[in-house]
């Protein structure tokens, strides 16, 4: 069934009245050929990885006796469905990294029912893309990448994807919100809600204006029975430019803007303190000497409200403004503190790595066998997400079955000391040790928390 609504122009001081379609052209209006122009370009994402299954009787002499041979572990494949854009005519697909994370094999379907292998050029957990690179020489549909700073509340968008692997399918809705943060516990904080239809199946799907342009990139959904109940999520587009350009550049990695100060929301009761009418922006907490935002002038205590010229509401909302203005480019700042306003210039560049790493795997007869450390600096800080000043020596792999592994300890880790004695250094954590005690007493930072263990 199609519907149709005619907007008519009240008089001054009228109600807007509702009213019948007033003609038969208003009866036939139709998404129909914005989607065959735009559909193409939305494929299928096919991961598929192999698992090795323990054989319970796996080594077990009684059995293997019994039974006059080997009992071997099994291998499954295990096949996830997701969806993805294409973006560029020589296949470039940009998808979500959750629909294809630890796949052996990825393969893309296109909508004529043609399939063909991919390769992975870039993906990034914690901001949940990834740009594939499909293999073959010829001409694929594009759909545009349009510019999600225009978007507005209450625009109509179209969700196309494959959700729970039906088939392709196409819902619409509006622009519920914008600049949503909370919604996962990546580095995204800025994401657009539609309450078209977004179920399992439609991430990495496209979410696309009236104009047949890719605004945001379908991610997450809010749902306790895992439907779709009408609030759904995408990257915008503008954050998805900047990723993919990294991908054609040819990176590895994803660089962070690095400013050199630490944020915090603004509560009322912070924004009553400081003489704010609203609770909104970004409050800089510490100014790193020497970094971007030291050089640009920013102080402890004041909030950023804008970036070249865009409100912030909260600083994952800065945080994306200064991802997507891109690294290299001074970047204008409105900051406040009481009632005065002022614009500050501020070069953002890309975290430097202060200290050598100096990696090294801790082996021997000790609670930290199994854990490849390495010392802090803001480039590594980035890369597993802890704050740019913490220092120190940090855990970046915890190798599988060690007893590192068996006692807890996890990617992200922060050892702080052992057996009373400050670990500055890698070096100086291989020589703490070197001695086996039989008594470890260890103290980490985890999630901004001090947590003390003893270990026999």
């Amino acid at each position: 069934m199609l519907i149709a609504f005619a907007f008519l122009q009240p008089l001054p001081g009228m109600a807007q009245e509702k009213t019948l379609p007033q003609s038969q052209q208003q009866m036939q209006l139709s998404f129909a050929p914005l989607v065959k122009q735009t559909a193409g370009a939305v494929v299928n994402v096919y991961a598929e990885r192999v698992v090795q299954r323990l054989n319970p009787f796996a080594g077990d002499p009684f059995f293997e006796r019994f039974f006059n041979q080997r009992m071997p572990n099994r291998s499954e494949k295990q096949s996830s469905l997701g969806s993805g854009v294409i973006v560029s005519q020589n296949g470039l697909v940009v998808t979500n990294t959750h629909v294809i994370e630890g796949a052996d094999d990825i393969k893309i379907a296109l909508p004529d029912g043609r399939e063909f292998p991919c390769e992975v050029l870039l993906k990034d957990e914690s901001i949940d893309l990834a740009v594939l690179k499909i293999k073959a020489n010829e001409q694929f549909p594009v759909l545009g990448i349009g510019n999600s700073d225009a978007v507005e509340v209450g625009d109509l968008v179209l969700a196309i994807g494959n959700p729970f692997g039906v088939g392709q399918t196409v819902t619409s809705g509006i622009v519920s919100a914008l600049a949503r943060n909370q919604v996962t516990d990546g580095d995204v904080g800025f994401f657009i809600q539609t309450d078209a239809s977004i179920n399992p199946g439609n991430s990495g799907g496209a979410l696309m204006n009236m104009k047949g342009e890719l605004i945001g990139i379908n991610t997450a959904i809010f749902s306790r029975g895992g439907g779709s109940n009408g609030i759904g999520f995408a990257i915008p587009a503008n954050l998805v430019k900047v990723f993919l350009q990294a991908a054609e550049a040819g990176k590895k990695s994803f660089e962070r803007p690095y400013v050199g100060a630490t944020f915090q929301p603004v509560t009322s009761e912070v924004a009553e303190a400081l003489g704010l009418k609203t609770a909104r922006g970004a409050l800089v907490v510490s100014v790193t000497e020497g970094g971007p935002a030291d050089k640009a002038g920013l102080k402890a205590g004041e909030v950023v409200t804008g970036v070249n010229g865009i409100s912030v509401e909260h600083p994952d909302a800065l945080w994306y403004r200064l991802t997507t203005a891109g690294l290299g480019n001074a970047t204008k700042l409105t900051v406040q503190q009481g009632g005065a306003q002022r614009e500050l210039s501020m070069v953002i560049g890309a975290a430097p790595e202060s200290v050598p790493r100096d990696v090294r795997l801790i082996e021997g007869r000790n609670p930290f066998a199994g854990l490849r450390v390495a010392n802090l600096s803001p480039r590594l800080a980035t890369e597993v997400r802890l704050p740019t000043d913490k220092t120190g020596v940090v855990v970046t792999e915890v190798v599988k079955n060690s007893p590192g592994a068996r006692l807890g300890f996890q990617v992200g880790d922060i050892i702080v000391s052992v057996n009373g004695d400050p670990v500055p250094s890698t070096k100086a954590m291989a020589a703490l040790v070197e001695d086996n005690p039989g008594f470890w007493r260890v103290e980490i930072e985890r999630g901004g928390q001090r947590i003390r263990q003893f270990f026999r």
